[in-house]
């Protein structure tokens, strides 16, 4: 796809300052070295951009990109201060998470560069509807303390759609932490080397960020899945998705993140 089909297709937000695109699951942000990916594509367009934040290759969703290096400066800090406030969803391969849940463990990088948690799987324990690992079940060495909270959108059979609220912004945190637990997401490579699902089932749902140069001083974003996105539980739910957006909306609502 060139930059100009993929830019007009994924449109959500652009201002003077920054550029908000909805990009699809198999795009890279910027940094791949065997891949094209957005910030390339539109370089070689003549448009240099810089990313706020990242999500993974195959994660589609909320992109935020700016066109500016103040707009850079001043959105970036607050991801670094984990004021941005963020939201996901993702179709999980099981059943069975409680309505509302926070997954409280560390994470580390361990061989080949992967992402895990920084304890022995068999230590990790529910208490209520919250997962841990005692302090001194943690494995020496580096880790980053790492928090998601979800709510349970909806259920089938087979399948949970949850709504997710990343506390800290660690890479590959929410997919490692729903796996870990049991309840890895539905196509994700990390996980499932099957290749028995075309994309990975994670989204980068909502974004909110003070922003100054605005009217409202606020940046607030949401990207809307695509029907791929829905493919493993359309059948079982609705047809029309908008209604578990509604649903995910008033659950996200209703939980105040940890920290704030």
């Amino acid at each position: 796809m060139e930059w100009s089909e993929l830019r007009e297709q994924s449109l959500i937000l652009e201002d003077a300052a920054v550029l908000a695109l909805n990009k699809p699951a198999g795009i890279s942000v910027t940094g791949e070295r065997h891949d094209t990916d957005i910030v390339e594509m539109a370089a070689a367009q003549g448009e240099t951009l810089y990313p706020v934040h990242r999500i993974d290759k195959v994660t589609s969703g909320l992109v935020l990109l700016a066109k500016q290096l103040p707009a850079h400066g001043e959105l970036t800090r607050q991801f670094n201060k984990r004021t941005a406030k963020k939201a996901y969803l993702a179709v999980t391969e099981s059943t069975g998470l409680p309505d509302h849940g926070v997954i409280d463990l560390p994470l580390s990088v361990g061989r080949k560069n992967r992402v895990r948690i920084a304890a022995p799987r068999e230590s990790i324990r529910r208490a209520g509807d919250t997962w841990l690992v005692d302090e001194q079940d943690v494995l020496a060495g580096k880790n980053y303390p790492s928090v998601t909270e979800f709510a349970t959108v909806a259920r089938t059979q087979a399948h949970t759609v949850l709504a997710l609220r990343p506390i800290t912004g660690r890479r590959h945190q929410i997919r490692v932490h729903l796996a870990w637990i049991g309840h890895p997401i539905v196509g994700d490579p990390l996980f499932d080397r099957s290749g028995a699902h075309a994309r990975t089932h994670l989204h980068s749902w909502r974004l909110s960020l003070a922003a100054s140069w605005r009217p409202s001083a606020l940046l607030e974003l949401e990207a809307e899945p695509g029907a791929d996105f829905w493919q493993p539980v359309s059948a079982a739910l609705t047809d029309d998705p908008r209604q578990l957006l509604s649903s995910a909306s008033e659950l996200m609502a209703r939980t105040t993140p940890a920290g704030h």
